[in-house]
């Protein structure tokens, strides 16, 4: 009984300053983001759409700090524990340092199923709807909701995707069709729009290319035959780091199916699944920065040093990212090999405090 209570204690202690943590870190982040994003006011677009866009992003925002706001979180709540002796009296009265951990990995595996809910079913959802509800107060209704274009191959063909619309109108579409290496024609359209289950091409030019001669030809409509759907074209343009990882396998799955690297894809979603792994490696960290070399240090100094630890931690993921595609190896490893340094630190120091 006694054990469940420290337990509880421990977890309510570094919970409580995780969510102060999280919320401080968002606040700061939306004031800035706000005074940057106030150049953007235009046509019905003024400063409270501005803040409401934001407001709308906070899911994002929120699994984006989640690491650190844990991370630091851990650092205060085990740090005021400490300074006010009470993980001394623990061990003084027989608690180890094991069963110390457990209570404050109680609370993180709570953290880890919202963090998870919150990247599958909230933040996609949320990204999408406010990209467009932006671009519809600035723009007007059927404002394009991607302003990035994108490339895609489909068998014998190239495509260039320059935009697509909220009503899933394909906006600026190049086609390059080939045979082997040689080039056999490219259409130019307009518009592609999704009519009855098809997409058909408006304002099509088309160019043929045989051999010795070349062949232009200009059609009002034509049938595109393709595998893509609206939703898959959505995929290919929204920004991937926002996407789902059920999306993010299943453009990973497509992008294999086409013989094209997926490794972009995978590295996001690697990282949002092993997130659970992330957390505590980080939990790992913040307890040795309290039990071990810094746990004579004053708060200030241990929150110093967790934040420093998490921008390198996010640092050296961001650095083999690229450099899973340069030198081929997985990106699950470009994941992995952070969190397992961090935990392999953790548990080092704190094997040293016994």
């Amino acid at each position: 009984m006694v054990t469940d209570r420290l337990d509880r204690y421990i977890a309510r202690n570094v919970l409580g300053a995780i969510l102060v943590v999280q919320v401080v870190l968002l606040g700061l982040d939306l004031v800035i983001s706000y005074i940057n994003d106030l150049d953007d006011v235009e046509g019905d677009y003024g400063a409270f759409q501005v803040l409401l866009y934001l407001i709308m992003r906070l899911p994002w925002r929120f699994y984006q700090y989640a690491p650190v706001g844990v991370l630091i979180g851990a650092l205060i709540g085990l740090g005021s524990m400490a300074s006010s002796n009470e993980l001394t009296v623990m061990r003084a009265a027989g608690r180890s340092l094991t069963r110390i951990l457990w209570g404050v990995m109680k609370p993180i595996i709570l953290v880890v199923a919202v963090v998870l809910i919150v990247a599958e079913y909230i933040s996609p959802r949320t990204e999408q709807f406010a990209s467009a509800w932006r671009l519809e107060q600035m723009q007007g209704e059927g404002a394009v909701v991607m302003q990035r274009g994108g490339w895609q191959r489909e068998g014998d063909s190239v495509y260039r995707f320059g935009a697509i619309r909220a009503d899933d109108t394909v906006v600026d579409l190049t086609r390059y069709r080939f045979e082997g290496r040689q080039l056999r024609e490219a259409t130019v359209a307009e518009r592609a729009v999704w009519r009855d289950g098809a997409w058909v091409l408006e304002d099509v030019a088309m160019t043929r290319f045989e051999e010795g001669r070349t062949e232009a030809e200009h059609l009002a409509e034509q049938e595109w035959e393709t595998s893509l759907t609206p939703a898959q074209l959505n995929r290919l343009l929204r920004p991937i780091n926002s996407q789902a990882p059920s999306e993010l396998w299943a453009y990973a799955r497509f992008l294999n199916d086409q013989g094209l690297q997926a490794t972009q894809p995978l590295l996001y979603f690697w990282q949002k699944m092993l997130m659970p792994l992330t957390m505590a490696s980080l939990v790992l960290v913040a307890a040795s920065f309290v039990f071990g070399p810094l746990r004579t240090v004053a708060a200030g100094t241990r929150v110093f040093y967790g934040v420093v630890t998490g921008l390198c931690f996010k640092y050296l993921q961001d650095l083999l990212a690229p450099a899973s595609t340069v030198f081929g190896f997985s990106p699950i490893w470009a994941v992995l090999a952070p969190t397992l340094i961090s935990a392999a630190l953790g548990f080092y120091f704190l094997r040293r405090t016994g």
